[in-house]
């Protein structure tokens, strides 16, 4: 991807939107679309990492209630030209074509590696980019049960329920999952401990990339892997309010 001179790549994660309720996440959602408003400006791409949403699920005619100032903003943005790429977390993995269709926005279910090329004098940056969930060492538990949320079949059987009922019930059990709040994760374990820094380094071992970005740790690190290639943690927009930015040379972690 060729960048033009002045513009910059944007990186967000882990907003989830929704929780606890969507009274309460009304006034970060409003944030987000103030920052989103921002960087439009200059952005050359924007990247959204994952776990936007605190629960999302596409029945063939019903999308879940709410989130009407993000989904236009966004709207907005891509109309407007500006190339904005999303990457399921575990909160939204419930994706099936309604950003692409309705939004003009391609959706990854898995890591990719993006390489940026911003102008004639300066080297490319090879990326690579997911969310980071069910990556790495451990965690055996959550593996075995995305592998069972992402079984066409258990979908089938969530589509079944009424909406009014699969959405309630699912929003229900999201909530009472510790990590969205990063009460739970949201701690450095060192870097010996950090599953996905062992992920990072192990994908090392078959190819160079220059940078490893990735959300859902719900905590913001920017970690040397060796001389060349940096991991980062983009933290998320519950308790940091945290985004990434790359200008074609150095990548950042800035504060909204």
């Amino acid at each position: 991807m060729e960048i033009l001179e002045g513009k910059k790549i944007y990186f967000a994660s882990d907003n989830h939107l929704g929780a606890p309720t969507m009274e309460a996440s009304r006034p970060r959602e409003k944030k987000f679309v103030s920052w989103l408003d921002q960087v439009k400006d200059d952005a050359a791409a924007i990247f959204l990492m994952g776990d936007l949403f605190d629960f999302w699920f596409e029945y063939k005619t019903v999308i879940p209630k709410g989130f009407a100032r993000t989904l236009g903003k966004l709207a907005e943005i891509s109309d407007a030209g500006i190339p904005v790429y999303y990457f399921v977390g575990n909160h939204d993995l419930w994706m099936n074509g309604y950003f692409e269709d309705e939004l003009g926005i391609p959706v990854f279910h898995k890591p990719q590696e993006f390489t940026f090329k911003m102008d004639a004098e300066r080297s490319r940056s090879t990326f690579f980019i997911g969310h980071g969930d069910g990556l790495g060492p451990g965690d055996k538990g959550y593996k075995r049960m995305k592998k069972v949320f992402t079984s066409p079949f258990f979908q089938w059987l969530f589509r079944w329920l009424h909406p009014d009922i699969g959405i309630r019930i699912a929003q229900y059990f999201s909530v009472k999952n510790r990590l969205i709040s990063g009460d739970d994760d949201a701690k450095f374990l060192g870097e010996d401990n950090e599953w996905l820094v062992s992920y990072c380094k192990r994908k090392l071992e078959d190819k160079h990339r220059d940078y490893f970005i990735f959300g859902h740790r719900h905590l913001p690190m920017n970690i040397q892997l060796n001389d060349t290639s940096k991991y980062i943690n983009l933290g998320d927009w519950i308790q940091y309010y945290t985004y990434g930015v790359f200008d074609g040379e150095t990548f950042e972690l800035k504060e909204y």
